[in-house]
């Protein structure tokens, strides 16, 4: 193994014989004393702080050769054992947004929206070894019947592997970092990423119970943007999330989340997002959230909005007019009684407005478009009305207005001052 900065000469192979034999030496201390190293990491920190010690004092005498970095190298025995060993580094990163490995020897990160190759060489056995213990921490498998899963890491990340033989060659890893940089609408004001006007617009709308799609790419933000809009849901509700695995971050009072789960080693027990979906609507909720939609699970969300119960959701879509006709798609998947005659009417009077995220060329995250969804077909196609328009670097206001009025009414929210300015503070 090379580490990034470490020579694979003299020195670099000295440097890994004594790692490996302190990173030993830890684990059988760790074993003795029955810590549980991802669950335990001050105790794993102060176990190898004392080997690295006990080991640096011997060196004094020329009994075993000496180090040039105590800190460092506890930390890196820490990351052996208690984390996820050469790649710590770049999950501890703040900077890394996104971690894989496409063979042992190519490992990337992404940084800003843009990819990198870093000068990190494994072996297969240190990927195979790193999957096995992300899983171990995570609760979830994978196997020849199951060569690929989704799972969450103790900080957070998002885990995503796909087994040799299904991906040529050797197992592919993903890890989506959760780096939680807005948690709120005026944060994204902050970032650049919506306009003052836009976020209070948004803010209103959520308070208003409008349901809302939120539409992009991979790595567009979408799940960011979700937990900040449900940020706005006011404290007297109560919300059920439902999550292929739990991602979303808001702050609320009363808000259950759920997300699914594999079969079992018999293949009985899976938990659908669909399943979910539909016990949420038993859990008395006054909002529900999924995390994304991506297949049958959309038609249960859709019925659970035509009904009147306020929610939110993301999809995978290039446009917010890609959006809507996936939106019409993806019910159709749930069985052969399912028609476009009923969904495309049941999409335009259940979804109120759609918000579409980008990446611009420079990584930077941007709101693209909020566009209305007034209820109106004409001839099997939605009609909408854009509310805002990016154009260059400004996210400009149009003459769309959003549907049910009545509901910013009732709350006292005047939602025509808010797009057109006139409300003091509004930019």
């Amino acid at each position: 193994m090379t580490h990034a900065g470490v020579s694979g000469g003299p020195d670099g192979r000295l440097h890994e014989s004594v790692v490996e034999q302190l990173d030993q030496h830890v684990r059988s201390l760790v074993r003795r004393e029955g810590v549980d190293p991802q669950q335990d990491v001050p105790v794993v920190r102060r176990i190898a702080e004392t080997v690295v010690r006990d080991h640096d004092e011997r060196s004094l005498t020329g009994a075993v050769a000496p180090v040039a970095d105590v800190e460092s190298l506890v930390g890196e025995l820490v990351a052996r054992v208690a984390g996820f060993g050469p790649l710590q580094p770049f999950l501890d990163d703040p900077t890394v947004e996104e971690v894989w490995i496409n063979d042992p020897s190519r490992v990337f990160v992404a940084r800003n929206g843009r990819h990198e190759l870093t000068n990190l060489v494994l072996t297969k056995a240190q990927v195979d070894e790193l999957v096995e213990r992300m899983l171990k921490s995570s609760g979830r498998r994978i196997d020849l019947s199951r060569p690929f899963v989704d799972a969450m890491l103790p900080e957070g990340h998002r885990l995503h592997v796909v087994l040799e033989g299904i991906s040529r060659g050797f197992s592919a890893v993903n890890i989506r970092k959760f780096v939680l940089r807005a948690s709120a609408l005026q944060d994204l004001v902050s970032l650049g990423s919506l306009s003052p006007r836009a976020a209070a617009f948004l803010d209103a709308s959520v308070r208003a119970g409008l349901n809302i799609l939120v539409a992009g790419g991979t790595q567009a933000g979408k799940t960011t943007f979700l937990n900040c809009l449900a940020s706005s849901i006011p404290g007297g509700e109560r919300v059920v999330s439902a999550e292929e695995v739990f991602e979303l971050r808001f702050r609320h009072p009363d808000w259950v989340a759920l997300q699914t789960r594999q079969s079992g080693l018999e293949g009985t027990g899976a938990i659908r997002l669909r399943d979910l979906v539909k016990e949420s609507l038993r859990m008395r909720p006054s909002r529900v959230i999924v995390g994304e939609v991506r297949s049958e699970e959309c038609l249960d969300l859709l019925l659970a909005l035509n009904a009147g119960l306020p929610g939110m959701c993301t999809i995978h879509a290039n446009s917010a007019r890609e959006a809507l006709v996936k939106v019409c798609t993806l019910p159709l998947l749930a069985g052969e009684n399912i028609s476009a005659r009923f969904v495309v009417p049941t999409v335009a009077a259940s979804v109120d407005l759609v918000v579409h995220l980008g990446i611009d060329e420079h990584g930077v995250r941007r709101v693209n478009e909020v566009v209305a969804v007034p209820g109106r077909v004409e001839n099997d196609v939605i009609e909408t009305e854009p509310v805002f328009v990016r154009e260059g670097t400004e996210l400009r206001r149009t003459g769309g207005m959003p549907p049910r009025v009545e509901r910013f009414t009732r709350l006292g929210i005047d939602v025509h001052a808010i797009l057109t300015g006139t409300r003091r503070g509004d930019g």
